[in-house]
């Protein structure tokens, strides 16, 4: 008799220390799981970040390479630069400050402080850079990073 408690014992030990493993093991998986979204995340808003720069960048070129003063007297400014990577859809508005003399006869849409008659206000552009990505844990989650930089030209 003392032979079959021991057994019944031991088997009552057994079925506790699996009972405590798998407990670990669930609590192991779900803190990997979270890491894992974070890292990610984070991944997604740094990518973003560098995507924003990038195309603040770009758009400071454009604008410099951009005549927009040619002989004809039509002259264009850039106002949108829309541009696809990955997941990410990027999207860039320019504003442009200061007096209509420093623009001379370009066609901006948007000008800004055109009414000062300070003649010595250098051009100058607000770049409004905005990267937008669905976040891949969550379908319904938008995700907008903006970037607002202001440049002389």
């Amino acid at each position: 008799m003392k032979r079959k408690m021991r057994s019944a014992f031991s088997m009552i030990t057994a079925i506790f220390v699996i009972v405590l493993m798998a407990t670990v093991a669930v609590f192991i998986l779900s803190l990997s799981g979270k890491m894992v979204k974070g890292t990610s995340a984070q991944f997604f808003r740094e990518q973003s970040a560098l995507l924003a720069k990038s195309y603040t960048e770009y758009a400071i070129m454009a604008v410099t390479a951009n005549d927009r003063n040619n002989s004809s007297g039509s002259g264009q400014c850039l106002d949108n630069i829309r541009g696809k990577y990955g997941i990410y859809t990027v999207e860039v508005k320019l504003s442009y400050l200061g007096t209509n003399d420093v623009l001379g006869n370009a066609n901006c849409g948007r000008i800004l402080a055109a009414d000062v008659n300070d003649t010595e206000i250098p051009l100058s552009v607000l770049i409004d850079v905005f990267v937008r990505y669905s976040d891949p844990d969550r379908s319904d989650r938008n995700v907008t990073y903006h970037r607002r930089t202001l440049q002389k030209i």
